[in-house]
């Protein structure tokens, strides 16, 4: 039984708004509409309930603002899990539908403690960690350093050893540490196959800005 409506949907979509506003500017409505829409292309390789998909879609991403007000303390997903049972109990939705939705957002982080265990938490995982990668990645990359004050590049430096949210949080550093790591975490089959297309591009984008920066080209 189909549960969105567009009048629903448009509902749902100025809820999140009001959320998103105060993300940075890494994790605004631009990140969630690429999440969305690489999550229905996901949902539907992997036959995924497509409404379960676009509302955790929608709302993955709206407790961001209260993890950076805790600085980490408060996990975002845990967060937005609770926040959005609450959002979609207000519009009388099926309590199966919301846990479902819950469940996904709840396991689409990193270091969540729960694990993407349904068709939908996977395809909303994949879809999430898609979106820092290729040329979306790297401007995303590029922008969240600029957010923390860190420098355009620094390939001198032993990245170990640096810190998080510091000057040498640089999108060379998240693509080493982190990003390029991404490419061997994915859940689905269509994600792992654009992961490695997107991570390939990164990579000789990052080949490349060493090679300027030493003035080689």
């Amino acid at each position: 039984m189909k549960v969105l409506t567009p009048e629903l949907w448009r509902k749902l979509v100025e809820e999140a708004e009001r959320y998103y506003a105060e993300n940075g500017g890494s994790h605004r409505l631009d990140h969630v509409y690429r999440v969305l829409a690489l999550a229905e292309r996901l949902a539907r390789a992997e036959g995924a309930d497509l409404e379960v998909v676009k509302v955790a879609a929608l709302f993955h991403d709206i407790g961001r603002a209260e993890e950076r007000r805790t600085q980490g303390r408060v996990c975002h997903a845990a967060y937005g899990a609770k926040l959005v049972r609450a959002i979609l109990k207000k519009y009388g939705l099926p309590e199966a539908f919301i846990e479902r939705v819950a469940e996904a957002i709840a396991s689409h982080r990193f270091r969540s403690k729960m694990r993407p265990c349904t068709p939908e938490a996977r395809v909303l995982f994949d879809a999430d960690k898609l979106d820092a990668l290729g040329a979306v990645g790297i401007g995303r990359a590029f922008l969240f350093a600029g957010e923390v004050g860190a420098r355009l590049h620094n390939p001198e430096v032993d990245l170990e050893k640096t810190e998080p949210y510091s000057r040498e949080d640089t999108a060379w550093r998240e693509f080493k540490l982190k990003l390029s790591k991404i490419k061997d975490q994915m859940l689905t089959e269509e994600g792992r196959r654009i992961a490695q297309e997107r991570y390939q591009f990164m990579e000789e984008f990052f080949d490349r800005l060493n090679k300027e920066v030493r003035g080689e080209l």
